[in-house]
């Protein structure tokens, strides 16, 4: 599948792949076929980057899933505004991984909100306080709170958040996108959520088992 996030990027793409190739047939021009032979390689990254495939949702209700494909990069205990003593875990996602984020648990939106900011790397540690990125507090089922972090990279210049305050999700619901490279960051109370991933591990949207909230 395509995710619907791609349509304005996909049918530009299409339409100009088409009108070149009409024109180079049509006048025989040699230095345009160079150029639809890239518009071509673009549209097939871009048919790859917003694919959207289908995952049987993994875990038990108090485990939180990944919300989105990439790799651990950092895992370290932070002081937060909402949560109090927690940790963070961030995940790098590249130009090659599937870019939909995903609600990780049974919740409740508290609060989602979009702060500007600069567009290094998402790789650099800094873009989690630096870059432009869009934060969403939630509520579980257990009256347990934690954060999603959405937060662009050098490349990625659009953020789609879908969360909207008092709307309750499910497990699996879409939560946003993020076009081409960037971060996802979730925020967990630092005693009562047994993580389950390491640095250096891959994580896969729906699949892999980020950790599991106690107490409950």
């Amino acid at each position: 599948m395509i995710a619907k996030e791609g349509k304005v990027v996909l049918v530009p793409i299409v339409l100009v792949c088409f009108t070149g190739t009409l024109i180079s047939n049509y006048y025989s021009l040699r230095w345009l076929d160079y150029i639809n032979y890239f518009n071509y390689i673009f549209l097939l990254f871009s048919l790859y980057f917003f694919r959207n495939p289908v995952r049987k949702i993994l875990g038990d209700p108090k485990q939180m899933i990944s919300p989105a494909d990439g790799k651990v990069i950092q895992i370290i205990d932070v002081d937060d505004v909402d949560i109090g003593k927690a940790r963070q875990i961030s995940i790098f996602l590249s130009v090659f991984n599937v870019h939909s984020q995903y609600v990780p648990i049974d919740c409740k939106v508290l609060s989602s909100v979009y702060n500007p900011g600069k567009f290094l790397i998402a790789y650099n540690h800094k873009t989690s306080s630096d870059n432009e990125q869009t934060v969403t507090l939630f509520e579980n089922n257990y009256n347990q709170k934690f954060k999603i972090k959405q937060i662009a990279g050098l490349i990625a210049r659009r953020i789609l958040n879908y969360m909207h305050i008092g709307n309750q999700h499910v497990k699996g619901d879409r939560l946003g996108f993020i076009r081409f490279g960037s971060r996802v960051e979730i925020i967990v109370p630092q005693n009562s959520f047994e993580i389950q991933v390491k640095n250096g591990d891959l994580v896969r949207s729906n699949l892999t088992i980020i950790g599991e909230f106690k107490n409950c």
